[in-house]
């Protein structure tokens, strides 16, 4: 085999056949990877993204449930530029209670969404009210400034006697 190289490689081994010299090769990392269009497990979970609730453990008593989100991000549905905010969610729960993990990954969902900093804290507000019917909420997204621009948004909800 004259002017050419026959390389074999084995899992992280690479043997040139030509001088029987043996090379490390390293694993491959994500950028040389080829593209997959199966989703990662979490990425299934967020897909689902439903918020999730169960029986309050103390239907009658009055008492505030306070969540804090901090790593709540969607896109600008004008420029695509990502948008960073803090969701701070306080409720009075009647009946149902929201499940915490159910919330985290409904709020991941919006990571890819091209929505404004009003229709998502509005949006959120919609779909929790929905989910578990609380006495009273109050929904608070406080966004990352942006070109010199800081946004918070409230809303709130009371359920009519």
């Amino acid at each position: 085999m004259v002017g050419k190289i026959a390389i074999v490689q084995t899992g992280r081994v690479a043997i040139n056949l030509m001088t029987n010299d043996s090379l490390f090769m390293p694993e491959l990392g994500a950028e040389n990877q080829p593209p997959t269009t199966e989703m990662k497990y979490g990425e299934r979970e967020i897909a689902k993204g439903k918020l999730i609730t169960f029986p309050n453990p103390r239907i009658g008593r009055r008492y505030d449930i306070h969540i804090t989100l901090p790593e709540f991000t969607c896109k600008c549905p004008f420029s695509g530029y990502p948008d960073f905010a803090t969701i701070y969610i306080t409720y009075v729960p009647d009946r149902l209670v929201v499940e915490l993990k159910a919330i985290k990954l409904y709020i991941n969902s919006y990571r890819d969404r091209y929505i404004s900093h009003e229709e998502s804290i509005n949006q959120i507000l919609d779909d929790f009210v929905a989910a578990c019917d609380p006495l009273e909420v109050h929904v608070k997204g406080d966004y990352s400034p942006r070109g010199n621009v800081h946004t918070v948004i409230e809303v709130r909800h009371q359920k009519a006697n």
